[in-house]
């Protein structure tokens, strides 16, 4: 859980990869950051939690997500249907994770979080070569994904 410094951020719109949960924050305060915890590398399989945090007062969701308690503080919520790992909430409080906004919202980290539990080898990320998804990959595969906002 990072500390990140607030900003002011426009509407936010996100969901699962299935569709069944969604949901919307009004625009108003709030904080971008990474947290590199390992609660947070377990809960999302990765090596970080980008995340978007705000008031729960500002949030809307559509659906229901099912609720996990990872810890005496906090609970994740995630889509039943599909898996995917969508905010951590502590009080009323929710962090979004990034991957589940629209592509367009200006997410940019301020702050990282966590840093006892960083993984030593994205340092060299930067460093390595890069491409775009193979067109030939593209060609095939049919994504079961629901339609972004």
């Amino acid at each position: 859980m990072p500390t990140s410094p607030e900003r002011d951020f426009p509407e936010a719109r996100g969901g699962c990869q299935c569709g069944a949960v969604r949901f919307a924050v009004a625009p108003g305060p709030g904080s971008a950051g990474v947290c590199h915890c390992r609660m947070c590398q377990r809960a999302t399989g990765n090596a970080f939690a980008p995340l978007y945090e705000v008031p729960g007062a500002r949030v809307t969701i559509t659906g229901q997500p099912a609720e996990w308690a990872s810890s005496n503080i906090s609970v994740r919520g995630f889509c039943a249907t599909c898996g995917t790992p969508l905010y951590l909430r502590t009080g009323d409080t929710f962090e979004f994770m990034a991957g589940c906004l629209s592509p367009d919202f200006p997410f940019a980290p301020q702050d990282q979080g966590g840093m006892e539990s960083r993984m030593g080898w994205l340092d060299a990320l930067s460093a390595l070569p890069a491409h775009t998804t193979r067109p030939d990959l593209l060609a095939v595969v049919v994504s079961h994904q629901s339609k972004e906002d």
